[in-house]
């Protein structure tokens, strides 16, 4: 199922750098027997996530936890995907993150200090793989179509209120400053083209609702790209803690080591990753609310049903044969706890001995505007 040759493989085996697509990647923990395939058929909405869950929750040693691919995916009513779903292939251990990144877990923290200080910006790309197929229009509505078409499993079933999207990237641009920002904010299925998108999940908002705000006050819908799977360089962006004015895929390239393969959006003015392996386009309200939850959040608790925004989907983009990633993202440890763990804990124990000033929006700056910042 996966689209990638053979050499690719071979050359995964010693990499010369980070993975520059997330099926490359995959190849990678293959190669290394870091990744668990499950040929036979698995329900989405009751099984997928409670079974990779169970390494977390079960006693496994951190070292024995595994990244799953599940190459036969069903759901209750026994319609079968062709998409099949990686899941721990980001960071159920550090030692998978660490394949992500190009290198050893102990040269992460580093690794992450040199890119934010030497950010490298990304390229622009004609007929990019991400847009091998396009879904618009019509093919977004009716059913099985649009969302519905795509294997998004239900991950905390029995209590979550719909199948969510979790290990996204969120694209979004600043109107003012044309700066795009990248975030992890999980999104609820609730048509074929609809979503919730939850991005106001800390005090002050989280980069995307701080543009969504500028928006709302100009009167317009905001545009938004969802990334589903790509380089792992890019995909960790997404959680960091990063400025607010920082082009997070100048960030990626830092740590790739090489710029990072960018292409427009087909329906919205963005610029996604070349090689993604879905993108879901669409135009946030600037106004409406609407009600989004409950979902299984990564306190340990359930988080309530409240107001979120709501994105209305313009197109759908995927590679020819892509893969559809999520992440378990719930109570320590599981594999948001590890994605905290390897580079935000040592990043945010760092401190530049600088003053930093509160920002009106509720954000940090710092004054010197050291990478190592606590802030």
């Amino acid at each position: 199922m996966l689209d990638v040759s053979a050499d690719a493989r071979r050359s995964e085996k010693t990499p010369a750098g980070p993975p520059l697509d997330f099926q490359a990647h995959l190849a990678a923990l293959e190669a290394r027997g870091l990744l668990v395939r499950v040929d036979r058929p698995i329900n989405k909405d009751t099984e997928l996530h409670p079974l990779v869950r169970w390494q977390f929750q079960g006693g496994l040693a951190e070292a024995q936890r595994r990244a799953f691919l599940f190459t036969n995916v069903v759901d209750s009513v026994g319609r079968r995907y062709d998409i099949p779903v990686a899941v721990g292939a980001l960071a159920a251990s550090p030692q998978i993150y660490a394949v992500g990144m190009g290198r050893p877990v102990e040269e992460i923290e580093a690794a992450w200090v040199r890119a934010i200080a030497n950010p490298i910006p990304p390229v622009s790309v004609t007929s990019p793989p991400c847009q091998a197929v396009v879904i618009t229009g019509e093919e977004l509505r009716g059913a099985g179509k649009g969302l519905a078409y795509l294997p998004v499993p239900i991950s905390t079933p029995g209590f979550d209120a719909a199948p969510y999207l979790t290990a996204t990237l969120c694209v979004t641009r600043d109107p003012d400053t044309g700066i795009q920002n990248m975030g992890t904010y999980r999104g609820a299925l609730k048509a074929t083209d609809r979503l919730g998108v939850r991005m106001a999940a800390r005090i002050g908002g989280a980069g995307g609702y701080l543009h969504w705000k500028k928006h709302n006050k100009r009167r317009e819908p905001m545009p938004c790209a969802i990334v589903i799977g790509c380089a792992p360089v890019a995909m960790f962006t997404g959680g960091m803690k990063l400025a607010i004015d920082l082009d997070e895929m100048a960030v990626a390239g830092g740590l790739a080591g090489a710029p990072i393969r960018m292409a427009k959006a087909v329906s919205v003015d963005l610029n996604v990753p070349a090689d993604a392996e879905i993108v879901i386009e669409g135009l946030i309200d600037p106004d409406l609310l609407e009600p989004e939850g409950p979902f299984g959040e990564s306190h340990g608790h359930v988080a309530l049903e409240d107001f979120n925004l709501s994105m209305r989907v313009t197109a759908i983009t995927h590679r020819p044969s892509p893969v559809f990633v999520s992440i378990i993202s719930q109570v320590t440890p599981s594999e948001s706890s590890v994605l905290k763990k390897v580079a935000m804990e040592p990043l945010s124990s760092r401190t530049c001995g600088s003053s930093c000033r509160s920002r009106a929006s509720g954000g940090w700056s710092c004054t010197s505007r050291s990478p190592t910042c606590a802030r």
